[in-house]
């Protein structure tokens, strides 16, 4: 018999499941079928998450950005005591800073976006808890994912095209590097997009290939009207619990060997050890720290992590945690605000770097380098960063792939060009 939780204003239901990975897929074939939907997944990766699945279906009530102030958002979540799934974009940098974009959109997503879901499922091994809204009954909805058939079949392969040649790539690099060498700025992150035209794909499928692939901690299937995101991150941007906060930034990156282990754990060594891949990441962390001191308690910032390799199913990384404890009398907007875009996207000093960032690239980031995740009832969140993603609008047939990586005074270009190669493998691989 299913166990009912009373959940602030929602009733949670808990259901036994026997193969937690079969109802993943008929939970996302479910929540397709909705105008809005995000699925959040861990992959099992331990990196303090509550739950192993997080989902929002369907909208209850909804902000979308516009031409008011970004403190809305803080009147939206203080009358929620509910969840609330968000994505914010790249190019919400405008708001926060005096900067503007220009480059081709392809996609088209809204600056952010915040929703209550009309449904919304925590999802664990061995069980699942769906949470109504107004009493209504949680064993239709269980009955209807268990009655799915996931279809079988397969996409047509993608070409991908380059907005950058390899020789127009590197020329970019070694322009930025000049920039570095007098003194403009001393990290920017630069990222190529890649693309299709006119191609139809089953997002459901791609995103399956994706993650099986290439299996992340902040894994992501986001649905806004005709857009998709399919999301296999390794990267969290912001977490708060109560009243600890905190970021755990990704730079330096090294091509794992899954076949030969003495290479592996070479290539391991090498990464941790080497000094252009550490000052990437030492620059981002200074970064981090000034960006948490603004809206936490004096004298708590600290490095509670400190360059430390994690290894994923195609890339080792570079990984710190910088965390803070946040003060009371700072709102959801002014941390955004504060942090926002974050410094792995950008480059330090952060505005400087996204000017060269827009002087430089050829298209639009949008969902790319933003963020998607989910507010709490009790008012924590934590959100990614969308990176070694596939972004897809169904509508024009337009599928986006960026690749990037950061150019400090210590890189070449060609390495560059190698390194966002590493990275858009497990994104080729799901459309081939």
């Amino acid at each position: 018999m299913p166990t009912k939780i009373k959940h602030i204003n929602r009733t949670f239901t808990k259901f036994a499941i026997r193969d937690s990975g079969l109802y993943k897929k008929k939970l996302l074939a479910f929540g397709e079928r909705e105008n809005h939907f995000c699925f959040l997944d861990n992959n099992n990766y331990d990196f303090d998450s509550s739950v192993e699945c997080l989902v929002g279906v369907g909208v209850k009530r909804s902000i979308v950005s516009g031409i008011n102030s970004i403190k809305e958002i803080d009147d939206f979540i203080s009358h929620m005591n509910d969840y609330i799934f968000c994505h914010i974009s790249y190019d919400l940098k405008n708001k926060i800073e005096n900067l503007k974009s220009d480059h081709f959109d392809p996609i088209g997503v809204p600056d952010y976006f915040f929703f209550q879901p009309q449904i919304v499922f925590r999802l664990n091994k061995e069980e699942v808890e769906i949470g109504m809204l107004n009493g209504q009954d949680a064993n239709n909805i269980f009955e209807a994912i268990n009655s799915i058939s996931i279809p079988s079949g397969f996409d047509e392969s993608v070409t991908l095209r380059a907005r950058f040649s390899k020789k127009e790539y590197i020329s970019t690099v070694n322009s930025l590097l000049e920039h570095i060498k007098l003194g403009d700025c001393y990290e920017v992150c630069f990222c190529q997009e890649f693309f299709a035209e006119n191609f139809t794909i089953n997002p459901i499928r791609v995103y399956g290939k994706l993650t099986s692939f290439s299996p992340m901690p902040f894994a992501a299937f986001y649905k806004f009207d005709k857009n998709y995101l399919l999301c296999a991150s390794p990267e969290r941007f912001l977490k708060k619990m109560a009243n600890r906060i905190f970021s755990q930034p990704i730079k330096g990156t090294a091509q794992r060997h899954a076949h030969n282990k003495l290479a592996d754990e070479k290539e391991r060594e090498s990464l941790k050890n080497s000094a252009k891949e550490q000052s990437e990441n030492i620059m981002i962390v200074d970064l981090v720290r000034n960006d948490l001191s603004k809206i936490s308690c004096e004298g708590s910032v600290h490095v509670s992590e400190y360059l430390n390799v994690y290894s994923f199913p195609q890339v080792h990384q570079l990984i710190s945690t910088i965390e803070g404890t946040l003060r009371t009398d700072v709102s959801f907007s002014e941390i955004i605000k504060a942090t926002f875009p974050m410094g792995s996207m950008t480059g330090a000093p952060k505005k400087k770097s996204m000017e060269l960032i827009e002087k430089y690239e050829r298209s639009k980031r949008g969902l790319y380098s933003g963020s998607v995740g989910y507010i709490s009832p009790e008012k924590n969140f934590d959100l990614n960063v969308v990176i070694r993603s596939l972004i897809y609008n169904s509508e024009t047939g337009y599928l986006s792939i960026h690749a990037g990586s950061a150019i400090t005074h210590l890189s070449k270009a060609e390495n560059e060009f190698e390194e966002c190669m590493v990275k858009m493998q497990a994104m080729v691989s799901a459309i081939s």
